[in-house]
């Protein structure tokens, strides 16, 4: 069976507390090597999954035994890096959000498509399981026709190094956490759903924002609000709200994988909760990763996504900074 040869650019915690379990699990992958900036810490990921070690992102690069990368680098360091990435020739995983602005993520997909190769961003919970569960039920009328949708996802404070409070990296509660709730706006609602207002909170000291909230509309009158930070208490709901009930996910972002999801669907007469089967849904992405480049998919398919995501936050940005109007 041919293998997908993998390399890692960054050692980020999501890419040891998730991503790198899934590569190295997945048969049709081969985890190559990881790299970091510095050797030290390099070698101590490699020894925890069983790779080389590598100094430095461009010697990675310059492997001839990786096929793609995966790049897990704070938010402002993910243009850089996956573009030198395609222009080595590398298919790519990255991090959510691909990049911090539309024009970088525009650039980022053409030249994917140019170079017919795979550029992916990490939206893990689109695959799990219990979005495809919901979605099916709503199109069965299990509540109606939709009309609206809910997506809260938020957390606690974290302690004052991390990188979601440094700006030159990206930081902020908008790319950090309110990218998942504007995607599901999209998932459930459609892919023409448009900003119609939104707000974001700063912080003077940091310069970046805790947290926001946004408003949005499809063509055909639906909307969504959504709300998102890292100045409140833990949060992480997506409800849909139907002309005849409501179907709501209580863990819609970041289930563990061997979390069982509960389902909560109320109409006018009764409630029902229906447990779901645990799923990862980062192996599910490794898995689709690896084989749409081994099976020949679609390599540019996902571009047009990734485009209108890109859009939707400039959009928030872009009406949070008109005070909404």
């Amino acid at each position: 069976m041919p293998l997908l040869n993998v390399g890692v650019l960054g050692c980020a915690a999501i890419a040891r507390r998730a991503t790198l379990p899934a590569l190295v699990a997945d048969p049709s992958v081969r985890l190559v090597a990881v790299a970091s900036r510095t050797g030290s810490k390099a070698e101590a990921v490699a020894g925890e999954f069983g790779c080389a070690a590598v100094t430095g992102y461009t010697a990675l690069l310059d492997r001839a035994d990786v096929d793609a990368v995966y790049i897990p680098l704070p938010p402002a360091l993910r243009f850089e890096w996956v573009a030198k990435a395609l222009a080595a020739g590398k298919h790519v995983l990255a991090e959510k959000p691909l990049c911090v602005t539309y024009e970088e993520a525009r650039h980022l997909v053409s030249a994917a498509r140019g170079a017919g190769l795979l550029l992916m961003e990490n939206f893990a919970f689109l695959r799990h399981s219990q979005h495809a569960t919901a979605r099916r039920l709503i199109e069965e009328g299990a509540i109606g026709e939709p009309r609206s949708l809910t997506a809260e996802f938020g957390f606690p404070p974290r302690p004052a190094p991390d990188i979601r409070y440094q700006a030159e990296l990206g930081g902020g509660a908008l790319l950090d956490a309110g990218v998942y709730t504007l995607r599901a706006a999209g998932l459930y609602l459609g892919s023409d759903v448009t900003v119609a207002g939104a707000s974001l909170r700063h912080d003077a000291a940091t310069g970046v924002d805790l947290g926001g909230a946004a408003l949005l509309r499809s063509p055909d009158g639906r909307t969504a609000h959504v709300s998102f930070g890292f100045d409140r208490s833990y949060r992480n709901i997506c409800s849909v709200w139907g002309s005849e009930g409501g179907i709501t996910l209580s863990r819609a972002f970041s289930p563990p994988a061997s979390h069982r999801p509960s389902l909560r669907i109320e109409r006018q007469d009764r409630t029902e909760e229906i447990t779901l089967p645990a799923d990862d849904q980062f192996a599910a992405v490794v898995a689709g990763f690896a084989s749409t480049i081994l099976e020949g998919g679609d390599m540019t398919g996902l571009g047009a996504d990734i485009l209108r995501q890109a859009a939707l936050v400039a959009a928030v940005r872009e009406a949070a900074s008109d005070g909404g109007r």
